[in-house]
């Protein structure tokens, strides 16, 4: 039931992250629920294609389904009280990869996956929906920016698995570890910590 939760949490962070780039595109109703939709499963769908575990998850439970179509609906009626709609997208695609590359993870566990596997199925599962959006509303994805993105994944599953070494309740890793992506994202982005780019002008 806790992972089911975190699940559910992620897929509503992720729609509503969704719903803000689409609708900062002016997308109409269906090209919102599109892109709130592939955002919320675009990388749990390439996950579980991965590990083999067909249909896919959204296709034979559709609490993710009505989920996603909650999440459209709150975040229409509700955007014009978002005062600060970037913050707010960040905020709910920062939360979304937290919970996602958990779940990722948990997911991997339970295919009897190594666990620098699991930390880069964690890491597509809570990537890749983000690249799908921004694939489809003709952004870069973030995750090919130098912006801190993926890098919060692997340093999350990382500390999960030193973490549950330690006389503690798993639960208790699992939340710390969710805690961990969350706050290096948002460290990063605050202190703009990035990655090192390797792109060099003409002439230099």
């Amino acid at each position: 039931m806790f992972y089911l939760t975190i699940d559910i949490l992620g897929t509503i962070a992720f729609a509503i992250s969704g719903v803000l780039v689409a609708m900062e595109k002016k997308l109409d109703i269906f090209g919102v629920l599109i892109i709130a939709f592939v955002t919320a499963v675009g990388g749990g769908t390439l996950r579980d294609m991965l590990i083999g575990n067909t249909p896919v998850v959204w296709m034979h439970e559709l609490v993710y389904i009505f989920t996603i179509l909650g999440a459209v609906i709150f975040a229409i009626l509700f955007v014009n009280q978002i005062k600060y709609l970037r913050k707010t997208l960040f905020l709910f695609d920062t939360i979304g990869i937290g919970l996602f590359t958990m779940v990722g993870i948990e997911k991997g566990l339970s295919a009897d996956l190594m666990p620098v596997m699991c930390i880069i199925l964690g890491t597509i599962t809570a990537s890749f929906g983000g690249v799908i959006r921004d694939i489809l509303c003709n952004e870069i994805p973030v995750i090919f920016h130098k912006e801190i993105y993926a890098t919060a994944c692997i340093l999350g599953g990382l500390s999960y698995f030193l973490l549950i070494q330690l006389p503690i309740d798993d639960t208790y890793a699992y939340s710390t570890a969710i805690l961990i992506i969350i706050l290096v994202r948002i460290l990063a982005v605050k202190f703009h910590i990035a990655l090192p780019n390797i792109y060099r002008s003409k002439g230099t």
